[in-house]
């Protein structure tokens, strides 16, 4: 009779994995990683040369996923972009690119490495989750042939999609997902014919995957994954520019997660030349764990422990009506003169803060904005506005948008409003905002000195307010209620790259 026994190592993972199953909570990570990119222009190389550079990547990854597993994570998710960058032409980047199967197949890679034919990026990412004895979310290229019986076949004769890849603790082949809403840059590839609500369920709970843009730019996939197919979890691999004051990856994250009443777990590329960092855990109630560095160049890996089921927790809040609280007010005139300043090309319409306590309405359209607050400690050369914006956003992406901001000024010419600021000094022991707002799509930020979270510090109030729970900790950068109208958003691009 042929006998063996378990390293120690497994046993472990194998207990960690079963007791998961049976609690409330389990262990997540993910790893923000500076990807080694293909060069600084796009240029053509052999499959050898693409797969050379992967598995420099992958070396890297197997390290997070390995120091992962051994800190009892049940999964981890890796960032957007992570294997290959994104300095490429439709052409550059075909070398890098993989036919990833129907997860209906039911495949194990890394048991069967060449059913499907040379796919070694599929089989390292198998082998990886199989090895470590945990769940592996990795984003990927795609590449579908087509011809001319199908009208939208692009003229190359072949799709090719930006890919989430989900594998299980036995290495098998769970998920992919097709991503939908491609951010402005990504011309290389096709956009997902239409929306996919990937999920699927695990001992810790049910899962939803989908990237980058599909958080901001249009309804789906990500809104019904919430609501439709109930999930517990987001897997968000992203490559994430930050954009300040109000669309720094770890503030808006962080806004999804209450705002949807879901984990989201996030896995940003790190790149701080290009301003791009900021990876987390975040729950329902605020994060879990973040990472926002722009000092130095090394990878980040995080893990926290959070609710199987958000909805069970006793702390799950109730559903907010955003628009209750500030309906409810009687009109009240700014106390300061209105003026117009850009955030990220839309224009606001602002309201300086000109005494250290006030009640201050800022409007725009249907939209009006309420602040009470009080301020702790002025900075005498800085100076803070509540903006209310009420329309289409049309830069890079087209998205109906209805957002209440207090933000901090980059100098004192009220044009610089909304401009980028990344520091304060400005101390506030109370803020709350609101507004009347026509969607329920509304996301809670707070940003503090130097892109920090408020963890524990405001509170989201069932008539829309959100309110500070004591004086804030830190100087304030940014307090705001960032609405989504979906109703009003264009048609999707449903079109092809070609």
């Amino acid at each position: 009779m042929l006998t063996f026994q378990l390293p120690i190592y497994a046993i472990f993972l194998i207990a960690v994995a079963l007791k998961a199953s049976a609690l409330d909570t389990y262990i997540a990570a993910v790893y923000e990683h500076a990807v080694i990119l293909s060069g600084e222009t796009p240029k053509l190389v052999t499959p050898e040369e693409a797969l050379r550079l992967m598995n420099q990547n992958l070396d890297i990854l197997e390290g997070a996923i390995k120091a992962a597993a051994a800190q009892g994570a049940q999964i981890i998710v890796t960032p957007e972009d992570g294997i290959y960058g994104w300095v490429f032409t439709r052409e550059t980047l075909y070398s890098y690119l993989e036919d990833i199967p129907d997860p209906q197949v039911n495949w194990i890679p890394c048991n069967e490495p060449e059913r499907f034919g040379f796919n070694p990026v599929q089989v390292r990412l198998s082998c990886m989750a199989k090895n470590y004895f945990i769940y592996v979310v990795a984003n990927m290229g795609d590449k579908k042939p087509c011809n001319s019986s199908d009208p939208t076949c692009p003229r190359d004769g072949r799709y090719q999609y930006n890919t989430n890849v989900v594998y299980d603790w036995e290495g098998k082949f769970v998920a992919r997902y097709h991503k939908y809403n491609l951010f402005a840059s990504e011309i290389y590839f096709n956009y997902a014919k239409e929306p996919q609500f990937v999920n699927f369920i695990t001992p810790f709970g049910k899962l939803g995957v989908f990237t980058c843009a599909d958080m901001l730019q249009f309804r789906e996939p990500a809104i019904s994954l919430v609501e439709k197919f109930n999930v517990d979890t987001i897997l968000f691999p992203t490559a994430w520019t930050n954009g300040l004051p109000l669309l720094s990856a770890v503030q808006y994250f962080a806004a999804w997660a209450m705002g949807m009443r879901v984990n989201v777990l996030a896995a940003n590329i790190h790149k701080p030349r290009w301003d791009i960092t900021g990876s987390g855990i975040f729950a329902h109630d605020g994060p879990k764990v973040y990472h926002f560095d722009m000092e130095t160049q090394n990878g980040k890996l995080l893990l926290a422990e959070i609710d199987v089921h958000p909805r069970l927790s006793p702390t799950y809040p109730p559903p907010v009506n955003w628009s209750l609280y500030a309906s409810s007010l009687k009109h009240l005139s700014p106390e300061s003169p209105v003026f117009t300043a850009s955030i990220y090309f839309d224009n606001f319409t602002f309201t300086e803060l000109s005494q250290e306590v006030g009640n201050y309405t800022v409007c725009q359209k249907g939209l009006c904005c309420h602040l009470s607050y009080r301020i702790a400690q002025r900075q005498k050369d800085e100076v803070y506005a509540l903006g209310a914006f009420d329309g289409l956003h049309v830069i890079e992406g087209q998205y109906y948008l209805q957002i209440c901001a207090l933000v901090k000024c980059n100098n004192t010419d009220l044009k610089s409003c909304g401009q980028e600021v990344d520091s304060a000094h400005t101390r506030f022991d109370y803020v709350s905002l609101s507004g009347t707002f026509n969607t329920s799509y509304v996301f809670p930020e707070v940003l503090l000195t130097e892109t920090q979270l408020a963890p524990g510090e405001f509170q989201v109030l069932n008539d829309g307010r959100l309110v500070s729970n004591h004086p804030i900790s830190k100087p304030v950068l940014s307090v705001s209620l960032f609405g989504r109208w979906f109703e009003k958003d264009p048609p999707h691009p449903l079109s092809t790259s070609s």
